[in-house]
């Protein structure tokens, strides 16, 4: 018995050891796995193609040259528009002046609030006269549900109802966008889709005599007349949120724009698509 005992115990021994073994081999040629999975969704922001996170940075990127640039981001009840390009040109509020923080869908990584314009008394005047200017870019981010109002344009008073006035962007009766000219006679383009959805939307229109008249609408190039390269030849002064905008097509009763503003300016110069891209992007 004891030698059958012994006999036995050598065979189970064996049989582990082969078992261990046989683990082992396999072990060693099994595929591995990891312990930790990630993954990453970016369903916002694209760092390799979005050169500018804030509308700060987007827009102060291209402020050389620039008339005037507002972000409209003062306290409710303030009377100057600060102008952060280098023409130190400090627009004022007239009127009722509120701010109100604004939707996220208007230059959310930007601190700062919107400036909210009552359709009545609501708009920036800028302190210096200019003298006809042919080449140049208009900006804004808006919101309205009123099919009426002008945005920003130029006119030759500094603050009352302009006698002369043209290079405006104003809502016409059917919510759309209208970027008018004049030299003899209205020269005008009009984007296909309304505004007045109550969204933050971004405007860029655009003229030089090499360009013609340029509006963009998001980010989108959207009405466009290479033969329109020369507005009226006048002394003026670039306004945000009022003007007359009397005799043009799609004339609204009200002229005051209605709702929120944010990063209001004026170049010297036409932005590129690409510019105009980026700066909406900044936004969104």
């Amino acid at each position: 018995m004891t030698a059958a005992r012994l006999r036995d115990g050598k065979l189970v021994a064996l049989l582990l050891v082969v078992a261990l073994a046989v683990v082992v081999l396999f072990a060693q040629f099994a595929p591995t796995r990891s312990a930790f999975s990630a993954k990453i969704t970016n369903n916002v922001d694209s760092a390799a193609t979005a050169p500018y996170f804030t509308c700060t940075g987007a827009v102060g990127a291209d402020l050389s040259g620039a008339t005037f640039a507002y972000k409209l981001g003062e306290a409710s009840g303030a009377k100057t528009a600060t102008d952060w390009s280098s023409a130190g040109a400090n627009g004022t509020y007239q009127g009722s002046m509120v701010a109100s923080t604004p939707s996220p869908n208007a230059c959310p990584r930007d601190t700062g609030s919107a400036y909210v314009l009552n359709g009545s008394t609501s708009f920036v005047s800028t302190p210096r006269a200019v003298a006809n200017p042919t080449t140049f870019s208009e900006e804004v981010w808006f919101r309205t549900t009123v099919a009426g109002g002008m945005l920003i344009g130029f006119g030759a008073s500094q603050v009352a109802t302009s006698g002369q006035h043209d290079r405006q962007v104003y809502v016409n009766t059917a919510g759309q966008l209208t970027f008018g000219a004049y030299n003899g006679a209205t020269q005008v383009i009009t984007s296909p889709n309304v505004v007045t959805d109550g969204a933050w939307h971004h405007v860029v229109a655009t003229m030089s005599a090499g360009t013609g008249m340029r509006l963009y609408l998001d980010g989108t190039l959207v009405a466009s007349n290479t033969a329109y390269t020369t507005p009226e030849n006048y002394t003026g002064y670039w306004r945000v949120g009022y003007d007359t905008v009397s005799g043009w097509p799609g004339q609204p009763a009200n002229f005051f724009f209605t709702g929120s503003m944010r990063f209001a300016a004026v170049y010297g110069t036409v932005l590129t698509p690409t510019q105009v891209a980026n700066h909406y992007a900044s936004g969104r």
